[in-house]
């Protein structure tokens, strides 16, 4: 983890790295990846029970059809049924066989202006969450998470139904603070500007400074 203030050109150039889409001035308050273990284990048990049993309910039709000896008449219709109907098996084994992947090509950055999600399993793909249009942000900590001492923070947008999250973090609790803070402070600083607040007001008390 580094924080700091830095400019673009103080790292090296690489097209696939967060801190190249810092802008001039940027403040990075935090940067990080998630827990290896943790983000590994989390994308493997997800949707593993309905996809055990959808395995458990497919495999007994099959077994079913084959003892039955009505299998060979059809055997042109069931391959390719069953092929599409096991596609939540397909997708949950797709992620857990692409977890390490999406591992490695997963980072995070939080900065003075914006939150930066980078993301991927074949490519890349960064997203700029910026804090005006954030209306909320909340931590979950999962059973799993609790065990392996990380944390998940999700960010809900303004006008949007998903929300975004910062996935299996160590220190979550710390980080999920600072990016609480950074949101009220730039939010209040945008709707009451620091010239145009009175000498007193019981109201505001931020100190960010633009």
């Amino acid at each position: 983890m580094r924080t700091g203030k830095y400019d673009s050109y103080d790292y090296p150039q690489n097209e696939n790295s967060i801190k190249d889409l810092l802008m001039s001035g940027e403040r990075l308050i935090w940067s990080g990846k998630p827990k290896r273990n943790a983000f590994i284990l989390n994308k493997s048990v997800k949707m593993m029970p309905f996809a055990l049993l959808w395995l458990c309910f497919d495999g007994f039709i099959i077994i079913s059809m084959v003892s039955g000896g009505q299998i060979r008449s059809v055997l042109f219709f069931i391959v390719p049924f069953f092929a599409f109907h096991l596609m939540p098996v397909w997708i949950w084994l797709w992620n857990v066989l692409s977890s390490n992947k999406k591992w490695r090509n997963t980072e995070y950055a939080v900065t003075d202006k914006r939150i930066i999600i980078r993301g991927g399993v074949l490519g890349y793909n960064f997203q700029n969450i910026y804090y005006t249009d954030i209306n909320s942000v909340d931590l979950h900590v999962g059973l799993i998470d609790r065990i392996l001492g990380v944390g998940d923070i999700a960010i809900n947008q303004k006008g949007l139904s998903g929300t975004q999250s910062i996935l299996d973090i160590e220190n979550a609790y710390d980080i999920f603070k600072r990016v609480q803070k950074t949101v009220l402070d730039i939010q209040s600083d945008i709707h009451y500007p620091n010239d145009l607040r009175p000498g007193e007001n019981r109201g505001y008390n931020t100190r960010y400074t633009p």
